[in-house]
């Protein structure tokens, strides 16, 4: 091998990433642990919210891998835990992994200060490169998530929405939470005690006073007032 081939010298592989794993079921951190590679070293675990605050102060994690749902504290779950590390913040990110896609939970923790969001479908192989690149800076999504996530943040104003919501009639606004929250139309019926039929009557109505052409509109035009 010629000098060009060789390693410059001095040169090391980078460190280990050190992670923080909060998920309140056991087995699933032990095959989450066995799933991600080499690039990472799991320093600590956490199953409540309590437990997940305490270890990010005492460990100061590079990033955290953290649970959507939890028991413990206010009940506000990830996001609470979010809330209350506000000032790790700097040195500590957050990457999100749940079983859930729904656009409420996205929109909750990324909001409290979530770097990422993956769904627990991912492999570990995923999970790993997911988490190398939040540590890097980057803001990471699941591949079917990263389109809402895009449209829902891709301006950070916050637009008042008081003069479009006085369109709206009270039970049309009730509607139009529900629906942009991801509900189908059957769930707001069975929600509201109302038909289908008459769901599709409000949705209509919204879709057409607020000048939005579907659902998906529908959701990013709330998140963006920050209304959900």
């Amino acid at each position: 091998m010629n000098n060009s081939d060789q390693m410059p010298s001095g040169t090391r592989e980078a460190a280990p990433i050190d992670v923080v794993v909060v998920d309140d079921h056991a087995i699933f951190r032990a095959g989450l642990n066995a799933e991600l590679d080499a690039r990472l070293n799991v320093v600590g675990e956490a199953a409540s919210v309590e437990q997940a605050v305490q270890a990010v102060r005492e460990l100061r994690p590079a990033v955290v891998l953290l649970d959507v749902h939890l028991p413990g504290g206010r009940g506000g779950g990830g996001a609470e835990v979010l809330a209350e590390c506000a000032g790790e913040l700097s040195r500590t990110r957050f990457l999100a992994l749940s079983v859930s896609d729904a656009a409420e939970d996205v929109v909750t923790v990324i909001r409290a200060g979530a770097r990422g969001y993956i769904t627990k479908s991912a492999s570990g192989k995923d999970i790993s490169d997911a988490v190398v690149r939040v540590a890097g800076g980057d803001a990471v999504f699941s591949p079917r998530l990263a389109g809402f996530v895009l449209d829902a943040f891709g301006t950070g104003a916050a637009v008042s929405a008081d003069d479009e919501l006085d369109l709206l009639s009270a039970r049309e606004l009730e509607v139009m939470r529900l629906i942009a929250r991801g509900y189908s139309y059957k769930e707001v019926a069975k929600d509201l005690f109302i038909s289908v039929k008459t769901v599709e009557t409000h949705v209509s109505a919204v879709l057409r006073k607020l000048q939005l052409s579907n659902r998906h509109e529908l959701t990013r035009w709330a998140v963006d007032r920050r209304i959900l």
